[in-house]
């Protein structure tokens, strides 16, 4: 099954890649008029992948240090991650940090901050993400308790329209056989694609099998498995979402009006002794971050060279670490933050630069001076929708596949 979804995913999110931007970079700031060429600043992405080896832990800290530099440099000690990203994109225990860290709590500030996300992942990732396999049926086992209480008690009855920027998290629908994906955009502009946030939570990690998910308005029902077997990288995603939507990103032509931050999740160490053949939980592992390897290639590629200041990679490599040395997985993932940053290359596979944190300072300063230049320039980057359209508006979200066709 998961080969089935990654290799029609991977279809469809690359035909869109190639189509529309993945070899145009060099020409496309010659292809239109002087008066439209000029962009009104970068869109920030941040993608935030699924599991990994380190369950969630590594992106965490990830964005915990991001969220960190940001507020040092600004000088804001109140500064969260939310407010100086435009789009998150989650998939699986990615999804549920997106959802913690930009939906809406107190006073409209964000519900989570950095550090207390990463609390939460630490203490219930491993659980979150723990899945087994049922030989006879191909689907996933449940180990440990539904996780639909944890997010209950979390979410409460806060839904989509309760975040603060633009949020897409991915599951595998497997009633239409294709991707869904959860968008702040469509719960806005159409009925039946406004879920509550327990709900998108426990169907983007679906540890346990597939998950019956229903609307808030009880019009569209989908049958789903995890986000991170269908999109574990979700970062061509978020990019094609913001390219084709106009509405709420107007003056973003191409990859030079983006600055994205991807988060990876860990590497897994996969060393069999002997000849020993991998588990299937081993091979989904495997499968996935071949995936986001090849994610991370394409987008590398949309950007040319571009990307060492509007795309940062971030990932780690468990298989480098010696793991008997480490009483627990946040200490394994802090030092993965200290391993070279690895940087794909235009048909030239990859090369290590400086490290994870020195990479992701880089573009704390990249961040702020977008967020400056708003300051100065009062021209609009972002037009959140913010109020419910009629149901025959025209969605914005180009990577929610069946979700007119799973409506009821």
């Amino acid at each position: 099954m998961a080969a089935i979804s990654t290799s029609q995913l991977t279809s469809e999110i690359f035909s869109i890649l190639e189509n529309n931007f993945l070899f145009g970079y060099q020409n496309h700031p010659t292809s239109l008029p002087p008066e439209q060429s000029k962009s009104a600043g970068k869109v920030r992405i941040l993608s935030i992948d699924g599991s990994g080896a380190t369950d969630g832990i590594l992106s965490a800290k990830s964005v915990l240090h991001l969220e960190t530099l940001i507020r040092r440099k600004s000088g804001d000690p109140n500064a969260h991650i939310s407010d100086y990203f435009d789009v998150v994109a989650g998939s699986g225990i990615g999804g549920v940090l997106a959802a913690l860290l930009f939906t809406k709590g107190v006073n409209d500030r964000p519900l989570f901050t950095a550090a207390e996300a990463v609390r939460f992942v630490t203490e219930k990732g491993a659980k979150l993400c723990r899945f087994s396999f049922i030989n006879k049926q191909s689907f996933f086992r449940r180990v440990f308790k539904s996780p639909v209480k944890v997010f209950d008690r979390t979410f409460g009855q806060l839904t989509l329209k309760d975040t603060l920027k633009t949020v897409l998290i991915p599951c595998y629908d497997l009633t239409m056989g294709a991707p869904f994906v959860f968008s702040r955009a469509d719960a806005f502009e159409m009925d039946g694609c406004d879920f509550k946030l327990s709900d998108v939570c426990s169907t983007t990690l679906a540890p346990g099998g597939p998950v019956k998910t229903v609307s808030v308005d009880k019009r569209t029902k989908i049958t789903a498995v995890g986000g991170d077997v269908a999109m574990n990288n979700p970062t061509a995603a978020a990019i094609t979402h913001v390219l084709y939507n106009k509405q709420e990103f107007p003056f973003c032509n191409g990859v030079d009006d983006l600055l994205v931050v991807s988060l990876g999740n860990g590497e897994p160490s996969l060393v069999n002794a002997g000849n020993r053949t991998p588990t299937r939980t081993a091979l989904v592992k495997i499968v996935g971050e071949a995936v986001s390897d090849t994610v991370d290639q394409a987008v590398s590629m949309a950007f040319g060279q571009s990307r060492k200041s509007c795309y940062a990679r971030i990932q780690g490599n468990k298989g480098l670490l010696d793991e008997k040395k480490y009483v627990n997985m946040s200490v394994q993932a802090d030092d993965m933050l200290k391993q070279h940053n690895v940087e794909s290359l235009l048909f030239q596979g990859k090369k290590c630069n400086s490290t994870n944190l020195e990479k992701l300072e880089l573009f704390a300063c990249e961040i702020l001076k977008e967020e400056e230049r708003r300051k100065i320039d009062m021209s609009p980057v972002v037009l959140l929708n913010q109020t419910t359209t009629s149901s025959s508006a025209r969605t914005s979200s180009a990577t929610t596949q069946s979700t007119n066709s799973s409506s009821n």
